[in-house]
């Protein structure tokens, strides 16, 4: 049976200048692929009027509410003691947003009891992957 956990999250994007604009986000997490976290904006706020999606693992997000963490796409780092941010980067900009430290907790532990930490299962999730890249063929 999948389980799937779902979290508002309000996250404030930082601009050049320095501003702080709130932006509604949710996260996501699936008993189906449960190495990750999906880290949703809805279609109103996207350059395409879209939904668009993050996907990140779980380990990334649990690692950057402690110590700066990520490379490449996806960077995460506290920012003093009640904040985290995490640094979107994608071929058509780069997005700063800031998330209660508390909110990404409470979402962690909730995972870890839909999937505890070092018992998720890669088969399914291997699975996809490699339907994915390989296209079916």
């Amino acid at each position: 049976m999948t389980v799937t956990l779902e979290q508002p999250a309000r996250a404030l994007l930082v601009t050049a200048e320095d501003r702080e604009i709130p932006v509604p986000a949710s996260l996501r997490y699936s008993s189906d692929d449960p190495l990750a976290v999906h880290l949703d904006f809805p279609a109103d706020i996207s350059l395409s009027g879209a939904m668009v999606t993050w996907t990140f693992s779980r380990d990334l997000l649990e690692g950057g509410v402690l110590a700066p963490a990520g490379s490449g796409d996806v960077q995460i780092w506290p920012s003093g003691r009640s904040r985290t941010v995490v640094e979107l980067r994608s071929p058509y900009g780069l997005a700063l947003l800031r998330f209660e430290t508390a909110a990404l907790w409470r979402f962690l532990l909730c995972s870890y009891t839909v999937v505890a930490a070092g018992s998720e299962d890669l088969g399914p999730a291997v699975d996809r992957g490699l339907t994915s890249l390989l296209g079916g063929v």
